[in-house]
């Protein structure tokens, strides 16, 4: 059995006193919402720290509110849950709902929370196993050793970003704000991640995730589709999130297409995104902008099933989504 390394809990009741304990205990302390995935990295040693620091009672991480044609803002200590079923998400922002509903189980996802699953480890097979396995094939660079596992020759680590609501909430421009002992910042959500697998998060460690804003949604159309192993449970191995603005005549006044899971940071296709907006969405050309689409994936080893697979599957979810989007839009008679 696993078991979780010693460590000191602080349940805060304000934002400020949490800021103050994390800023107190310094790299030491770690901040917990629901701990769905900060729990279980602990009992395999991937993280140890000595001090959590509760969010899960603070009322100013809490609520959804606003409205299509001004934004809406979402507290990053919403349940999952809360997130899928709320009616104006549900309403005016699908691909988040449908990207909150596709994370875990439905026990996990009353547990789980927005900002933790925005603020989700990278993953990769090497790292992912309990501390006994990794220990006897040799630590990688992401954990205690000096080399990349998955492309030794690589000065970088390739863990890869599987949390379902970051690449929507790219492709829908979010916002973030980031609140510390030293004041707030608010970020376009893109300036949340870094390339980089050991240090994914532009986040400083004694910052806490108070709450995303979502942008006005009165006019576009957005969806996300997941591939997995199964089909509940498991994280993504390909994530692809599209929102499309359509003008009066029926074309693509703006475009974005985000993908997860295929490097350690949301990937945008800026390039597809260029060929689609001004256009007429036509057969053709959804297939073209999916293929440019997934010119943005090179997936390595370091997931489930095969890199080839993952990479074949990439253009056809793209165009999935895509004519999703197309077919809705034509069904509501906007053409």
């Amino acid at each position: 059995m696993l078991r979780l390394p010693p460590f000191r809990y602080l349940a805060p009741r304000t934002l400020s006193e949490a800021t103050r304990l994390l800023a107190e205990e310094g790299p030491q302390a770690m901040p917990v919402a629901g701990g769905t995935d900060l729990l279980p990295n602990m009992k395999r040693r991937q993280f140890t720290p000595a001090v959590l620091v509760g969010l899960r009672r603070l009322r100013e991480l809490k609520g959804i509110g606003g409205s299509p044609d001004v934004g809406v803002r979402i507290g990053a200590g919403e349940t999952l849950t809360s997130v899928s079923n709320h009616p104006l998400i549900r309403a005016h922002y699908p691909a988040l709902a449908l990207a909150a509903a596709a994370v875990s189980t439905p026990q996990l996802r009353n547990a789980g929370t927005i900002g933790g699953n925005i603020l989700l480890d990278t993953r990769c097979n090497y790292y992912n196993q309990t501390e006994f396995w990794r220990h006897s094939i040799g630590y990688c660079m992401k954990r205690d050793g000096s080399i990349c596992l998955v492309a030794p020759g690589s000065p970088r680590c390739w863990a890869i970003s599987s949390a379902d609501t970051a690449p929507v909430l790219v492709a829908l421009q979010a916002r973030v704000r980031l609140v510390s002992v030293r004041g707030e910042r608010e970020i376009p959500i893109q300036e949340l991640f870094y390339d980089d697998g050991m240090r994914p998060y532009t986040r400083e460690a004694d910052e806490i995730l108070q709450e995303i804003w979502l942008p006005p949604a009165l006019g576009w159309r957005s969806t996300y589709l997941k591939l997995r192993r199964r089909g509940s449970f498991d994280f993504p191995i390909l994530g692809v999130a599209v929102a499309l603005r359509r003008e009066p005549d029926g074309r693509i006044g703006d475009a974005r297409i985000t993908l997860g899971a295929v490097a350690s940071h949301p990937v945008e296709a800026e390039e597809a995104m260029a060929r689609l907006r001004g256009q007429q969405p036509t057969p053709t050309l959804l297939q073209e902008v999916a293929t440019l689409a997934a010119k943005r994936a090179r997936p390595l080893d370091n997931a489930d099933l095969t890199i080839t697979y993952r990479k074949q599957l990439t253009p056809v979810y793209v165009r999935r989504a895509l004519d999703l989007l197309v077919e809705a839009e034509q069904g509501s008679g906007a053409e």
